[in-house]
């Protein structure tokens, strides 16, 4: 047999070998990544070459294929030994018999396998690199416990003592004996271990198989032993069999198994018909141990799948606790029942798609990764969307790492008009209908689906937003924060003129009703107001800008003000002359509104005051729809 114990060489076998191991096996690659055992990894500093692990002649790698394959194979043959080992002590004549072709040639498997071990290359644990050298694997087996149990767990001894002796021996010393092949149990948890952490299997259904196991294998050593046990007393009739089945001895082999396993589970079930019970002292106090071990069976039966049915309602539970403190909450603070129907919405859907996004597995990978997956996803949508049509491949591959996908269920507002803009969206699944509210009622405009972008205007132009946005059924979209957006756009001045250019021929092809609740669109495209927003020193070096550069250079300046101003061309004395005044964006010095006032008014003024009288001295001071009295 074997060495069952040994951590590096056997336990971790069936795991997949790191890439940087990989060209060493010898029946091609390993596919499934997901169970890699820590103990196959390098330590952080180790340099390592694709040359540097070539093995030498005749030594195996602990992650070859047909070695795992191999390890596999003798896991079934541990399981005929956990069940004929019990059982060959309780009845002797097979022993002898039937079983002792099968039991020999298990023997000569895990005997071949001690043979392999010398030759299996191990994992220090020091450097984390694999030592093949011949001596120092043979020197590390013989040297520790595993090769002596190996060699006493895989021994014939009954054949040997008839080879030696030309006698059968039906002693029950050799039976005892026999019962040192259940070291290689040690082969069947390392197997389930692994199995556990491999995501191609269910880990439910393998936690389940191995409870079973655990199980059966208590209730046929127990049966086993409390046969042996009536077998052995010195009257037959006074044992828990002997007073139910007179002659039992002379009986057949599976009628006393078939009792004993029938007496092993009513008691391990506590059941406890009474129809076999114990008969004497020895028979008592082994079913007093065996009770006290089915206490402790019980409770870790019971504990593992209670862990496994608790973990598979966990998120429920979760759910339905967030559930309950938002009604109590739209209760307590008597909110209106359509924000309660939201808020509902939101929380059930958060749980709902919680496997499709996932945030706090993507934040545990290292940021290339994150970003790879980012662009897999989100990159066709951003390109698709009008706003980003042209601009360079280096603005795309750093926005869309930058964006947040989130899900919405139907009639969840997104955005709300008149709210402070800090995000823009990009629809990537669904539809949203665009409303607006005058005179307290909704108004529908458009509707947009994918990949149409909303509150963009607002974020651009740092406004409050214009509309509000309501989804019509389930949708996805992804969000882009103004902060990062602008980090993103100012130090790429050719990508900040394209975005400008897509946003300005967007607002051209707006319909009518959308244009009706931006007045300030047409001042965009005004030339005087374009002209004002230029700083001077820019008309002086340039001659004739483009309509897209001079908006570019204002949208992304932080001190360019949006403030609306009303221009008057008389004293505020002066009541003949009031004719309602031209509306204006307040440009960035005092300078600059007179030259605006101006082109606004058709006749040049040196002096600013306002309504009251007071003289405007910084336009800092400006607020917006204030009255500019010129002259």
């Amino acid at each position: 047999m074997a060495m069952e114990g040994r951590s590096p060489l056997t336990s971790e076998a069936r795991s997949p070998v790191p890439l940087i191991y990989r060209h060493h096996s010898s029946e091609g690659e390993i596919k499934n990544l997901a169970s890699i055992s820590s103990s196959l990894l390098p330590a952080f500093g180790t340099v390592v070459g694709e040359g540097s692990l070539t093995l030498k002649k005749f030594v195996i790698a602990p992650y070859d294929r047909r070695y795992r394959w191999w390890q596999s194979f003798l896991v079934v043959l541990v399981v005929y030994s956990a069940w004929s080992s019990p059982f060959e002590l309780a009845f002797r004549e097979l022993s002898n018999g039937a079983l002792m072709p099968a039991d020999l040639a298990v023997d000569f498997f895990f005997g071949i396998d001690i043979v392999l071990t010398f030759f299996v290359a191990y994992l220090d644990k020091s450097t984390y690199l694999l030592v093949d050298d011949h001596k120092k694997i043979a020197l590390r087996y013989v040297s520790h416990l595993w090769f002596p149990m190996d060699i006493a767990s895989t021994l014939p001894f009954q054949t040997i003592y008839r080879i030696f002796t030309g006698k059968k021996s039906s002693s029950d010393v050799f039976g005892f004996l026999n019962l040192l092949r259940l070291w290689r149990l040690r082969r069947v948890s390392d197997f389930f271990s692994r199995l556990e952490k491999d995501t191609r299997f269910s880990y439910f259904w393998t936690r389940c198989c191995k409870l079973i196991c655990v199980t059966l294998f208590a209730v046929h050593s127990a049966g086993c032993f409390y046969f042996w046990l009536a077998l052995h007393y010195r009257i037959a009739d006074n044992t828990w069999i002997g007073s139910q089945v007179p002659g039992f001895e002379e009986k057949s082999v599976w009628l006393g198994y078939t009792y004993s396993m029938y007496w092993s589970i009513v008691t391990l079930s506590t059941t406890g018909y009474g129809d076999l019970h114990a008969e004497n002292t020895g028979e008592k106090v082994f079913s007093i141990f065996y009770m006290l071990f089915n206490i402790g069976l019980t409770a870790y039966l019971i504990g593992n799948m209670t862990n496994l049915v608790v973990h598979s309602s966990v998120r429920t539970f979760a759910m339905r606790d967030a559930i309950h403190e938002i009604l109590r909450y739209a209760s307590k603070n008597r909110l209106p029942e359509g924000l309660k129907e939201q808020m509902l919405a939101h929380v059930t859907l958060k749980f709902k798609t919680a496997e499709l996004q996932q945030e706090e597995v993507l934040e545990d990978l290292p940021k290339a990764i994150r970003s790879s997956i980012a662009q897999h996803l989100f990159r066709r949508t951003v390109e698709n969307s009008y706003l980003f049509k042209g601009v360079s491949e280096d603005f795309i591959v750093q926005l869309v790492p930058e964006m947040r996908a989130e899900y919405y269920p139907p009639r969840m507002d997104i955005v709300i008009q008149n709210e402070i803009p800090t995000d823009f969206y990009i629809i990537v699944s669904g539809a949203v209908d665009v409303l607006t509210h005058k005179n307290r009622m909704e108004q529908f405009l458009t509707k947009l689906g994918s990949p149409d972008i909303f509150g963009e205007v607002g974020v651009i132009l740092n406004i409050p937003q214009l509309f509000t946005v309501r989804t019509k059924r389930l949708s996805q979209v992804i969000r882009i924060s103004h902060n990062h957006f602008k980090q993103l756009v100012q130090p790429l001045n050719e990508d900040g003129k394209t975005i400008i250019s897509n946003f300005l021929q967007h607002l051209k092809s707006l319909k009518k009703e959308m244009l009706e609740e931006m007045p300030f669109v047409t001042e965009l495209f005004d030339e005087s107001y374009v002209e004002a927003m230029t700083p001077a020193e820019e008309r002086q070096n340039h001659e004739g800008p483009s309509q897209e550069e001079n908006i570019s250079s204002t949208v992304y300046t932080p001190s360019i003000r949006l403030t609306r101003v009303v221009l008057h061309g008389h004293h505020p004395a002066d009541k003949q002359n009031e004719a309602g005044g031209k509306l204006a964006h307040l440009p960035g010095s005092i300078s600059e509104l007179l030259s605006l006032a101006e082109k606004k008014l058709g006749k040049r003024g040196t002096t600013i005051i306002m309504a009251d009288g007071s003289h405007v001295e910084d336009v800092n001071a400006l607020r917006d729809h204030d009255h500019l009295y010129i002259y």
